[in-house]
């Protein structure tokens, strides 16, 4: 008699209970990096208004709103995060300007410092920009 060839029922579930096994395992995982690379976006959006906000700055008496600077878009690039300018802070000397997550972005996180928002901070006593959370800003 010829032995029958192929695969069993029993044979096949076991294979689909380990690949879903491991893509438990690695799904966090990956979400985890994916978080961290759009986080480069707010990094981005960010500094690009910080640039704008030195060249209008350079040719007024204080810095600017984002219309006045010309950052016509409220949310950065990619669309992960949503970019503020606190109109309020606004000085010859200073600023603060943040991007919040949208999104499942708003998970991002470093250990147990959440990234959800981004700001710097520019002032007399921090000209570059004091970036916070620090453990976010971080590569």
């Amino acid at each position: 008699m010829k032995a029958a060839k192929g695969f069993t029922l029993l044979e096949l579930m076991v294979a689909l209970v380990v690949v879903a096994i491991l893509a438990a395992l690695a799904l966090p995982s990956y979400q985890g990096y994916v978080r961290k690379a759009r986080r480069a976006d707010a990094m981005d959006a960010l500094l690009a208004v910080q640039l704008l906000q030195e060249k209008h700055r350079a040719s007024n008496p204080a810095y600017g709103t984002l219309a006045e600077i010309g950052f016509g878009a409220s949310t950065s690039l990619d669309g992960h995060y949503d970019i503020a300018l606190d109109e309020e802070d606004i000085s010859a000397t200073g600023y603060t300007l943040s991007a919040s997550a949208a999104g499942d972005q708003a998970s991002d996180r470093v250990g147990e410092v959440s990234c959800e928002k981004l700001t710097i901070a520019v002032d007399g006593e921090n000209p570059r920009g004091a970036k916070t959370p620090k453990a976010c800003w971080s590569r």
